[in-house]
């Protein structure tokens, strides 16, 4: 009688345990890293719809300012490696031989032809099976208007998708003269992104910026440290006094293989015990490096690695992986 008594308590905990362990895997995140841009050009107006009809959980905007104060939504600084600036403004340039963002105005900006990703000096495309550079019609577009389509397709097809927006380089904005944070928060919470409730996690490369963003600016969104150099993963407990989360490249979280089979280092384990969940970036299905297929790399780091969420050029991937997990 004792032993079947131990034998249901037993079964209980492991149905209990299961039921937990799939609570915590459904919430996991996709990120649609740039968009959809596996499959469009990235950052584009139509890489960000298409994010959104394959389900991603949050699409991302990497945000640069024009130079009349426009949020534009752009990977980095430079227009020359994914625009055809050097043919509209070649009178343009800096002395570097790089076209600047904030050089342009909103206007100017829209006259461009935005195209898949390429080296400048070669025009050569950086993923050549991508979309063919010089195809379609695509423009640059400001974070204002890249809110209004999420929201509104939010509306018409009953989804939640959240942004997942990206303050990029804000020391070479004050060098600039312009200061991107309190712009691009302003704008988030005049279209209602104002605390952690809201569908908007907030990320940032320069650890002093994010900071001042939580303490000077009093900020109350969801905040991601990310992270890029080795060094920093010392500093987990210092990115837990202000932000939610961190940003790794993946292969901060790689150990080794043994016998076939990934190690990881204490980088995700070391966050969570901070309160910090764990975005990794950036997942490619065309850029596999040592992992046998896309869904090896998906198992061992959102599984296996027990990450929060990836940043995908691949959403629609990373989506169906999740559900098919758990079924």
């Amino acid at each position: 009688m004792k032993l079947k008594l131990l034998f249901l308590i037993f079964s209980i905990f492991l149905s209990c345990s299961k039921k937990e362990s799939m609570r915590l895997k459904n919430t996991k995140i996709i990120i649609a890293h740039r968009g959809a841009s596996g499959y469009l050009p990235e950052h584009t107006l139509a890489a960000k719809a298409m994010a959104h009809a394959m389900n991603a959980d949050f699409i991302e905007q990497d945000l640069v300012l024009s130079k009349d104060n426009i949020p534009m939504v752009i990977h980095d600084i430079y227009l020359d490696d994914v625009t055809d600036v050097s043919e509209i403004f070649p009178d343009k340039k800096r002395n570097d031989g790089r076209f600047y963002v904030i050089d342009f105005t909103f206007d100017e900006l829209k006259k461009l032809a935005v195209f898949e990703r390429f080296d400048p000096k070669t025009g050569k495309q950086i993923y050549a099976n991508r979309f063919p550079k010089g195809k379609g019609s695509f423009r640059l577009h400001s974070l204002q208007e890249e809110i209004e389509l999420i929201q509104g397709l939010n509306k018409s097809t009953g989804k939640n998708s959240g942004i997942y927006p990206e303050i990029k380089t804000p020391e070479f904005h004050k060098k600039e003269g312009k200061n991107i944070s309190e712009i691009v928060l302003q704008i988030l919470a005049d279209y209602g992104y104002k605390t952690k409730k809201d569908k908007c996690i907030l990320q940032c490369f320069d650890a002093k910026e994010l900071k001042r963003i939580r303490k000077e600016l009093t900020s109350e969104l969801f905040l991601v440290q990310l992270m890029e150099f080795p060094e920093e993963t010392a500093q987990l407990a210092y990115f837990a006094s202000y932000a939610d989360g961190i940003g790794p490249w993946y292969k901060q979280i790689l150990n080794k293989k043994i016998h076939g089979k990934w190690t990881f280092t204490t980088l995700v384990s070391d966050a969570h015990k901070l309160g910090l969940q764990v975005h990794p970036y950036t997942f490619r299905a065309d850029q596999l490096d040592d992992f046998y297929s896309f869904d090896e790399l998906l198992h061992t780091f959102l599984i296996d690695a027990n990450v929060d969420g990836v940043f995908t050029d691949f959403p629609d991937l990373g989506v169906t992986f999740l559900q098919q997990f758990n079924q």
